[in-house]
C-alpha cells in the first residue's frame, strides 16, 4: 500500500514538473518549430557533430494539425498523421526551445534548422555558435537540460525572433510554412 501511494506520488510529481514548462514554443509564423515539419526531421541525413545539418522541410499552411497548444504545418497528408499517432514521438524536445538555453537554465527560441537527432529525440538549438557548445558535450548538455527543464517557469521564451539574429544568416533558405 505504502508503495503504491509512493508511485502515484512520484507520478504526480512528474506530470506536475512537466505541466510547469508550459506550451509548445511559437514565434511569429503562428507554428511549432516555425512552421517546418517534425516528422521530416527523421528523414533527414544527419551529419555528424560539427556539420552543418541538411536544412528542415517547411510545412505547408494548409496540412496542419493541433497539438501541445500550437499548430503544426507538415508537408504532406502522411508527414501529418504519422505526427498525429505518435506527436511526442516526433515533437521536439523542451517545447520546441534550445536544447543548449535549457541546459544553462533558460528558455530561448530555437533555430528550426539548427537539429540533432540523439536516441530518437529531437533538439534544436538557437545559433551555429550555440551549437558548438552543445556539440562539445550533448551527453551532458541532455542531462543538464532534463534536470533543468521541469524548475523553468511557463512563461514565452523571446520576444526576438530567431531569423532576426544575424548569426542565423545563411542557415534557412526562406520563411515556413508554404503558403
Amino acid at each position: 500500500m505504502l508503495k503504491r501511494f509512493l508511485m502515484s506520488s512520484a507520478v504526480l510529481v512528474a506530470m506536475s514538473g512537466a505541466a510547469i514548462a508550459g506550451e509548445q514554443y511559437v514565434d511569429e509564423t503562428g507554428f511549432a518549430i516555425s512552421g517546418y515539419d517534425a516528422v521530416a526531421y527523421f528523414n533527414l541525413p544527419q551529419k555528424d557533430p560539427g556539420m552543418m545539418q541538411p536544412h528542415a522541410v517547411p510545412g505547408r499552411a494548409d496540412i496542419t494539425a493541433d497539438y501541445n497548444g500550437a499548430t503544426w504545418a507538415f508537408a504532406s497528408e502522411e508527414n501529418r498523421d504519422m505526427f498525429l499517432a505518435d506527436p511526442a514521438k516526433y515533437a521536439p524536445k523542451y517545447d520546441g526551445h534550445c536544447a543548449y538555453g535549457v541546459a544553462k537554465g533558460g528558455k530561448v527560441p530555437a533555430n528550426p534548422n539548427l537539429w540533432r537527432i540523439v536516441d530518437g529525440e529531437l533538439y534544436l538549438n538557437i545559433t551555429p555558435a550555440v551549437v558548438g557548445f552543445w556539440n562539445e558535450d550533448i551527453n551532458g548538455n541532455i542531462s543538464n537540460a532534463e534536470g533543468n527543464w521541469s524548475g523553468l517557469e511557463a512563461k514565452d521564451a523571446s520576444e526576438k525572433s530567431w531569423t532576426a539574429i544575424s548569426d542565423n544568416d545563411g542557415t534557412y533558405d526562406g520563411p515556413a510554412p508554404i503558403k
